[in-house]
C-alpha cells in the first residue's frame, strides 16, 4: 500500500468507518503474527493470537497518536514489540509459581492438588528467558539504528516483505533497497556485536 493510501486508510479509520477498520487488519494482521512469532522461541499460533488481539485493540485506541513519522506497519511492529515482551514476561512468572510460595515438596492446596509440579522435560524458564534476551537485544539493536534501517529491516525480516513489497511499501526502487538492506545489515551487525559483547562482560554504556 503506498503512502498516499495508507493515509486515506488512517484518516477512515479516525472518521469510525467499520469497513475500514477491516481493510487495516486485513493488510497488516498476518506481518504484525510472524513479527509476533519471531519474537520469541517459544510463542505458539494461539499466543501469537492473543498478542495480535492486544497489539490492534491498543492501535484502536490509540491510532490518533500516530503522527505519521514512520510506516503504519513500522509503528504496529513497536507496539507489537512492547505487548509480546508483556506476554512473555506474564507466561514466566506463571511457570515460576504463579505467585504462591510452597512451603514443601508436598504442599497441597486446598482441592488437595499439588502446588509442585514434576520435573518437566521442557526447556527451562531460565533458557527460554536466555534465548528470548537475544531477540530483545536485537529489538534493541534496531531500536539503536531507529530512522530508515530500523524500518526497512523490520519490513524484510519481520514483515517479511520481498524486495519489490519494499519497493512499493517504501516508495523506492528496487536497486535503492537492495543497497540500503545491504548497509543497514552491516551496521545492524556492528551494532548488535557492541551490544551482545556488553552483555557478556557486563559493561553498561556510556552516557556520553
Amino acid at each position: 500500500m503506498d503512502v498516499a493510501l495508507e493515509r486515506e486508510l488512517i484518516q477512515r479509520c479516525q472518521a469510525g468507518e467499520p469497513d475500514a477498520w477491516d481493510e487495516l487488519f486485513a493488510e497488516h494482521y498476518a506481518a504484525v503474527g510472524r513479527y509476533v512469532f519471531q519474537l520469541s522461541s517459544t510463542f505458539t499460533r494461539e499466543d501469537c493470537d492473543e498478542v495480535c488481539q492486544e497489539v490492534f485493540l491498543s492501535v484502536v485506541k490509540n491510532l490518533d497518536r500516530f503522527g505519521g513519522k514512520s510506516r503504519l506497519q513500522t509503528w504496529l511492529f513497536r507496539i507489537a514489540a512492547n505487548k509480546a515482551r508483556d506476554y512473555r514476561a506474564k507466561q514466566v512468572a506463571a511457570k515460576r509459581g504463579g505467585g504462591q510460595v510452597p512451603l514443601s515438596l508436598q504442599a497441597e492446596d486446598e482441592e488437595g492438588n499439588r502446588l509442585i509440579d514434576p520435573a518437566s522435560t521442557l526447556p527451562s524458564p531460565d533458557g527460554e528467558m536466555m534465548r528470548d534476551e537475544k531477540w530483545r537485544l536485537v529489538g534493541e539493536a534496531l531500536h539503536e539504528l531507529g530512522g530508515p534501517c530500523q524500518e526497512i529491516l523490520e519490513l524484510r525480516y519481520f514483515g517479511d516483505l520481498n524486495y519489490q513489497e519494499i519497493s512499493t511499501e517504501l516508495d523506492l526502487n528496487e536497486k535503492t533497497v537492495s543497497s540500503r538492506l545491504s548497509k543497514c545489515r552491516g551496521k545492524l551487525e556492528t551494532v548488535l556485536r557492541r551490544i551482545f559483547s556488553r552483555e557478556e562482560t557486563g559493561v553498561l554504556p556510556s552516557k556520553g
